[in-house]
């Protein structure tokens, strides 16, 4: 034990000493790095949320299906929320040859390249963590991110429906999306039937008044 805390004040001393020291970004940087290395030898190594980093946020970028909708006076108060508080949750992301892209907190994201007080507040930083490397399919990421979404908020019916469509023309199957989704069958169904009537009533003169992409599709469904 005497030799553990002799390493630990020696550890103590270089991040007072010399990381400290360190020209801002170098010093993020080494940061960064001293918590990849102990999250390497954590007995939590497998869970995301053991290593949160700051990134620089134009290395991050929104993803392209995100289904989820939040009102103007939400975001109003996830501004505030960031504000006030700080940014108490990370944004979860999937690392593409040195690119973030967004698998969780898309509007967390938003908040900080919008707000430019919170934007300077954070110096041009995100923090993230990163999803387990086995979820490199744009199918397990769209997901991870439904998954992460439809415990909260509401989601757009029409952009659900094209996720639905997508993963199955990615050959996933009705009870992959269903398990994977957290849906029954029925709802699957229900996204597939919507997505192939707005395709074949897009070119009829009524379609305009049938304003599917305005409806959401409650988490409860």
């Amino acid at each position: 034990m005497e030799e553990v805390t002799g390493w630990l004040e020696a550890i103590n001393a270089i991040l007072t000493n010399e990381v400290a020291s360190l020209p801002e970004t170098e010093r993020i940087d080494a940061i960064n790095a001293i918590k990849q290395a102990l999250h390497e030898i954590s007995p939590f190594c497998d869970e995301p949320v053991d290593c949160v980093l700051w990134v620089p946020s134009d290395s991050v970028f929104a993803n392209d299906y995100n289904p989820n909708k939040v009102a103007p006076p939400e975001m109003r108060l996830l501004e505030t929320s960031i504000a006030e508080d700080g940014y108490t949750q990370p944004i979860v992301t999937w690392v593409d040859d040195g690119k973030r892209e967004v698998i969780d907190g898309f509007h967390r994201n938003r908040v900080a390249r919008e707000c430019q007080a919170i934007r300077e507040r954070i110096k041009g930083y995100l923090p993230v963590t990163t999803v387990n490397d086995s979820r490199h399919d744009r199918g397990d990421r769209i997901a991870s991110t439904i998954r992460h979404n439809r415990a909260r908020g509401k989601h757009q019916i029409s952009a659900m429906s094209d996720i639905v469509v997508e993963l199955s023309r990615r050959n996933w199957s009705d009870a992959k999306i269903s398990r994977e989704l957290g849906m029954d069958a029925d709802e699957v169904l229900r996204l597939k039937q919507i997505t192939g009537l707005a395709e074949m009533f897009a070119d009829e003169e009524f379609s305009e008044a049938w304003e599917v992409e305005h409806d959401v599709l409650s988490a409860s469904a």
